[in-house]
């Protein structure tokens, strides 16, 4: 027998204090991986002081170990005792995977129905250039390096396919999708816009670690010219219809897709 993964273990609930509640997170990060998340999810959530940190850390892969199809009766009891929190506080958590995997969306939908939903996305082939980037330091500290993980970073740069789903389940106003190009341009108004609708006060100064993110770069891998067009030329189309899913993506921010923004 095959020894079993480690993202397909039983999670063990973290302790609920005296005076706590445990039950649904009040957000749950679905998307998208190489996009930012972790950043925003520390700089703009999780500092908050209206926000409890989950013991879990930002991404607790819950869904991950369903792929089978086989999810238990008590799935939201379940998923809910992950999430204590003292009274007047919110908590969540964040996996960037839950958006591109197929069986989540739906055990999301039954597990937390009245969550809040944070995407953010990026230009698709900054996204998988950052992501090749990170899958060959995966290489170099020793893990395989496998023509798979290159597909799975390409699908996961069609977000039109992943999203619509999801908001075949939830309502636009339970999802909040963000550009991370626009989160790095103007940080203050994104966040308060997250703030806003994750019902948490404004904050009367700005975490360090927010702003601190303005400049810099993430490592991406160099991407030859002719592999640059074909990937554009291949998520071309799915761009087009994300746009029409989701008007308030500004094509002017993703330096691939900008003759777009015109037509």
């Amino acid at each position: 027998m095959l020894p079993r993964p480690s993202w397909d273990a039983p999670l063990e609930a973290p302790e609920c204090p005296e005076n706590w509640r445990t039950g649904s997170p009040d957000f749950v990060g679905i998307g998208a991986q190489r996009c930012g998340t972790s950043w925003w999810y520390a700089a703009a959530i999780r500092s908050h002081p209206q926000v409890q940190r989950s013991a879990l850390g930002k991404e607790v892969h819950f869904f991950d170990r369903f792929w089978r199809g086989k999810a238990p009766r008590d799935l939201a009891a379940r998923y809910g005792r992950l999430f204590p929190r003292p009274p007047g506080k919110l908590t969540g958590e964040w996996t960037p995977g839950y958006m591109a995997d197929f069986w989540t969306p739906a055990l999301l939908r039954e597990a937390a129905p009245d969550a809040r939903l944070l995407v953010m996305l990026r230009d698709p082939v900054e996204r998988y250039r950052s992501a090749l980037a990170f899958v060959r330091r995966r290489a170099v500290e020793g893990e395989e390096l496998r023509p798979s993980s290159l597909r799975e970073a390409m699908w996961r740069g069609f977000y039109h396919q992943q999203l619509r789903r999801v908001l075949a389940l939830y309502p636009r106003t339970q999802v909040l999708v963000l550009q991370y190009e626009r989160c790095v341009a103007e940080p203050i108004a994104e966040m308060e816009r997250t703030c806003r609708f994750l019902g948490l006060r404004s904050r009367r100064r700005p975490p360090e670690r927010l702003v601190a993110r303005v400049g810099s770069a993430q490592a991406s891998s160099p991407l030859e010219e002719a592999a640059r067009r074909e990937l554009t030329a291949l998520y071309r189309d799915e761009v087009r219809r994300l746009v029409e899913l989701v008007p308030g993506i500004d094509l002017r921010l993703w330096p691939n897709f900008r003759e777009l923004a015109a037509n």
